[in-house]
């Protein structure tokens, strides 16, 4: 098969011929309709995740159809539309149990624990308890955004944090996450204050339901959210991963606020300064959210079905995946308009 390989972090990928991945027993491999171009990635490429090992081929968000099932998948058969989250649980562990997938202890991540889908083939872990159909209406280059940006800011919304109609949602980063997390907070009858560097992403952001859209060139942006919601948002997300955005996330609540953590904030960058004096006296809640568990779908598909979440709509440009390595090193350099760049190894 053709995959995007790198070999040094930092350095170059390329597109280059390497084996055909199996499946384990509990497995199954799909062959890679489309798949996501994510922070996440770069940061993998960058060398920020501990898990990776070189060579290695990125890629986690994705959408395919099953070519081959390990002999002990009960529940999938070769030809079925497919995503997955990319948090692979493995169904047994004590999280698992509790139906906490999405912190599995002994999870795997395709394009970090091992290869990913930035190939033709991904070989996914743990099928019965992975994989999602997809319904024929729902396009690859949709459906790729499902197993991870889309499905975390779901999750990130809804459940951890809780958003109520009504209420004051600030998002600071509108890239794939962020924007996705400004269209459900919407969607769910919330007023959202968007927050990014980019006035196209902010655009953007506007198109999908933000109320309000703050310019974050310079200027304090938690005080600007705090004006415009009249004290503060009751729920903040950052959606980019910064020190910077993070604490201005929970500077931009009101009392008993709720603040979730969405971005990856990796080591090299310095751990955030959270002023918990604030915490403590306005009782602010700090969450994290990991993705989401497969068996937690429903709800979301629901919406993607009948019209109230549009997930298309995010995908702003597709390419081939001879483009993925040059798109790869450029989330490090150019500021971004937001929206979702999909990569189809099959074209």
């Amino acid at each position: 098969m053709r995959a995007v390989v790198f070999e040094q972090y930092g350095q170059p990928a390329d597109v280059r011929k390497v084996a055909d991945p199996d499946p384990s027993r509990h497995g199954a491999v799909v062959r890679v309709e489309a798949t996501g171009l994510c922070r996440s990635d770069w940061h993998g490429w960058m060398g920020h995740d501990p898990d990776i090992t070189l060579p290695h081929v990125p890629g986690h968000e994705l959408a395919g159809v099953i070519e081959s099932v390990g002999a002990e998948v009960a529940n999938w058969l070769p030809g079925d539309r497919v995503t997955v989250p990319f948090v692979c649980a493995c169904g047994r562990c004590g999280s698992c149990a509790a139906g906490d997938h999405q912190i599995c202890e002994r999870q795997t991540q395709p394009g970090f624990t091992h290869w990913g889908s930035f190939a033709q083939y991904v070989a996914l872990d743990n099928a019965d308890t992975n994989l999602i159909g997809l319904p024929e209406e729902l396009s690859y280059a949709t459906a790729a955004g499902l197993g991870c940006r889309f499905a975390t800011a779901f999750r990130a919304v809804v459940a951890q944090g809780r958003v109520a109609p009504g209420e004051w949602v600030a998002v600071h980063g509108c890239g794939g996450v962020g924007l996705s997390a400004v269209m459900i907070a919407a969607a769910c009858g919330a007023r959202v204050v968007a927050v990014d560097v980019a006035p196209a992403a902010l655009e953007l952001a506007r198109a999908f339901g933000a109320a309000e859209c703050v310019l974050a060139t310079g200027g304090e942006t938690a005080s600007a959210v705090q004006e415009l919601t009249g004290g503060g948002a009751h729920l903040s997300l950052d959606a980019l991963g910064s020190p910077r955005t993070c604490a201005a996330s929970v500077r931009s609540l009101r009392r008993r606020g709720r603040h979730v953590q969405v971005g990856l904030l990796p080591s090299a960058a310095g751990d955030p300064v959270i002023p918990m004096e604030r915490v403590i006296g306005w009782e602010l809640e700090i969450l994290g959210s990991h993705g989401m568990a497969a068996h937690a779908y429903a709800p979301m598909m629901s919406m993607v079905r009948s019209g109230a979440l549009r997930p298309d709509l995010l995908v702003t440009s597709v390419i081939p995946l001879d483009e993925a390595p040059a798109a790869l090193a450029a989330m490090g350099t150019v500021r971004g308009a937001g929206g979702v760049t999909i990569i189809e190894p099959q074209r």
